[in-house]
């Protein structure tokens, strides 16, 4: 069996247990009171159970406590995917949105996330789907909006004979019918 791995000097139990009490951050405090255990003296089995996980990841908080203190013990944020579009592109993109497409020379009439997709592909060689296209506009503050509908041969000076102008069905009531009845 391997030799377990030393905690750091400059640290002691009672100074995790204190930042432990300063913390609102669970996991935090669950790894800090789990090193507060071996610094007091107990097993790393002992400190696997007080913070409720397995031997391997006590191990690997010890690492990250030896390598960066107690702020090697936070939890960090995952970098998450690497951007499609870099800010030269969303600008062009942002550009042509705003712009419009011109139908001569794009084919369609009005932009859809599908016909923005092809022309990035057009003009990028970037492959992306009609979902990371619209979270990205969506970043950069555009909102899918639609038009009403309507038709190519409707007549503005008919439409006002069409309009209902019958007079509205209600009354007031009279003064005497909201008193309560015994």
């Amino acid at each position: 069996m391997a030799a377990a791995i030393g905690l750091r000097f400059d640290y002691s139990a009672a100074g995790l247990r204190t930042l432990a009490r300063t913390s609102r951050v669970g996991n935090y405090v669950r790894r800090l009171l789990t090193l507060a255990t071996i610094y007091e003296g107990g097993t790393r089995s002992e400190a696997a159970r007080v913070g409720g996980v397995g031997l391997q990841t006590v191990r690997d908080w010890v690492l990250r406590f030896n390598a960066a203190g107690p702020d090697g013990l936070v939890d960090g944020i995952a970098p998450g995917g690497i951007a499609l579009l870099d800010d030269a592109q969303r600008r062009a993109l942002a550009a042509i949105v705003a712009s419009g497409p011109i139908p001569a020379a794009h084919g369609v009439v009005r932009w859809r996330l599908l016909d923005l997709a092809q022309w990035v592909w057009d003009e990028f060689r970037v492959s992306i789907s009609k979902q990371t296209l619209s979270r990205e506009l969506r970043a950069m503050g555009y909102r899918k909006l639609s038009a009403r509908p309507r038709h190519h041969a409707q007549d503005a000076d008919a439409m006002p004979t069409f309009k209902k102008t019958s007079p509205p069905q209600w009354q007031r009531s009279r003064r005497g019918s909201l008193v309560a009845h015994p």
